[in-house]
């Protein structure tokens, strides 16, 4: 027996304010790995989807700054320091099916928008959202992108026990990450060093889980 998702409760929105750090999901692949729970959200109150930062500044300090050394074009730094756990964005509404049977059972669930993830990021990040993951993809040797896309129509099926239900979730896969981003400008001088907490797209999949 197959049983047919129906769609449950609508996705949570992406600023969605939670009391305590979620513990991330599991990373496994999504037809074998059932969770207990459903996904936690992200704390990502403040964050914003990033805009690319203004023109770097070529020219040198004028003449009657206090510094007249100059250190070339401004640069804009990002540094990452601390890899946070990997969280599920859902696109779309929950699906679940229950068992009421006597026996193990099949259930076939089937994605029914198609939407987009992106980065979000908090206030302070100098350089691009592509520099970022550049240097988050060299410290930790993964594939980031600055957004994925979950398609409508992607499939996924799993045994759901008797008397259980299975509930899934199609959506893209962020890895949160915590660094330090500045700025040092021709005249040598730095901005104030901030702290940077964001989510990257690292990739398009299925959260299941079971009650």
């Amino acid at each position: 027996m197959t049983g047919v998702a129906a769609p449950a409760t609508a996705f949570a929105s992406q600023a969605a304010l939670v009391a305590e750090e979620p513990a991330p999901v599991d990373m496994g692949p999504a037809e074998e790995t059932v969770n207990t729970a459903p996904p936690a959200e992200p704390e990502e109150a403040g964050l914003e989807t990033p805009t690319e930062p203004d023109p770097i500044e070529t020219g040198k300090p004028p003449a009657d700054t206090e510094s007249g050394d100059y250190c070339g074009a401004t640069q804009r730094v990002y540094i990452p320091t601390s890899k946070g756990g990997t969280y599920h964005e859902g696109v779309g509404p929950t699906n679940s099916n229950y068992n009421g049977t006597s026996r193990v059972v099949r259930s076939t669930f089937t994605s029914e928008v198609t939407g987009e993830v992106g980065v979000s990021v908090t206030a302070g990040l100098a350089p691009s959202i592509d520099v970022m993951i550049a240097k988050l993809e060299a410290k930790y040797e993964v594939n980031l992108s600055a957004k994925l896309t979950a398609k409508l129509g992607n499939t996924v099926s799993v045994d759901t026990p008797s008397k259980r239900s299975t509930s899934a979730k199609y959506g893209v896969y962020r890895l949160k990450n915590t660094g330090t981003s500045y700025s040092v400008y021709s005249n040598c001088t730095s901005s104030a060093k901030k702290t940077v907490t964001s989510y990257s797209p690292l990739k398009v999949g299925w959260y299941l889980w079971e009650s």
